[in-house]
């Protein structure tokens, strides 16, 4: 089943001169790999958020308490 997003994409490419059809492509070739790594980069931030809730607040505590010290990117 083809969506009408799809087919106004299709419509739209068959007015372009065919080289310019082959830029649109690399176009969204790009574009629709980088929603996709969007899209992966929000589910594992979903599944995650719990934890990355609790470092946070774990990191707040023991700023509080004296137990941290600044970083010194030079040990890095």
């Amino acid at each position: 089943m083809t969506s009408t997003a799809i087919v106004t994409i299709t419509k739209m490419m068959e007015t372009l001169p065919e080289s310019v059809q082959e830029q649109a492509v690399e176009h969204l070739r790009d574009f629709i790999a980088e929603m996709q790594d969007e899209s992966e980069w929000d589910t594992l931030f979903e599944r995650t958020s719990d934890q990355l809730v609790a470092a946070a607040r774990k990191a707040k505590e023991e700023i509080a308490a004296g137990k941290a010290k600044p970083m010194d990117y030079d040990e890095l």
